[in-house]
């Protein structure tokens, strides 16, 4: 083979390679891991992607053990649901592993409002109850699916999504992502929420600005 073709067939490898890594790359929702463990130091000031690695001496079963998930929690605000975490947060092992999980108990009629999780895919496991989930395409299609105790279900990564109770009894989910730290991004207490401008919610949802407060002040009741 002459050096020519040789030097061709290195180009072509070369293109490739970087084609399969911004392929690889974009599918992944955290980067992979570069050593057996790098247990969150959650003390440190160190600003990174993630958390710096914490000294591998002060390591123990501890950071990779958490029980917060066992019980349930009996739900007392608006939307009648509890979420439990266990996020990089609570669970420093899972640092750079690229995975969480949590729960969330559901009160009769109970609802995870329409929300996003920016960084991560959610799959459910129903422990009890009913439910009723959705998801919404990017081309305004709902996608709805009833789970019943021991279903399973997936909510694409970054995909506005919904769950309600549709039974007179509670309803319990554990919740996993492919990531340590997912986002969650409840659309009606992040746009009511922040100091967006009365008008600009108004003109959005072409309603009055007093709707506007309105809404708010039952998002966010004053005490």
């Amino acid at each position: 083979m002459s050096i020519k073709s040789i030097l061709k067939a290195m180009e072509i490898l070369y293109i490739c390679l970087i084609v399969f890594a911004a392929i690889s790359g974009s599918a992944l929702a955290d980067p992979d891991p570069l050593q057996d463990l790098c247990v969150a130091d959650l003390a440190s000031g160190v600003k990174v992607n993630g958390y710096p690695c914490k000294d591998p001496a002060n390591v123990t079963g501890a950071d990779f053990y958490y029980e917060g998930l066992a019980n349930a929690i009996v739900p007392n605000n608006t939307f009648g649901v509890a979420t439990s975490i266990a996020f990089i947060t609570q669970v420093p092992g899972i640092n750079t592993l690229g995975l969480s999980l949590a729960r969330a108990d559901f009160a009769p009629g109970g609802l995870v409002p329409p929300h996003t999780h920016p960084r991560a895919t959610e799959i459910i496991f129903l422990l009890e109850g009913a439910l009723n989930v959705s998801f919404i395409t990017t081309s305004n299609v709902v996608i709805s699916q009833t789970v019943q105790k021991g279903g399973v279900f997936v909510f694409p990564k970054g995909l506005v999504h919904f769950l309600k109770n549709i039974s007179n009894k509670p309803a319990a989910i554990i919740a996993a992502f492919d990531s340590q730290l997912p986002g969650t991004y409840v659309w009606s207490l992040s746009l009511f929420g922040a100091k967006i401008p009365k008008d600009v919610l108004a003109d959005t949802f072409q309603i009055t600005t007093d709707e506007v407060q309105n809404i708010r002040s039952k998002l966010f009741p004053t005490p």
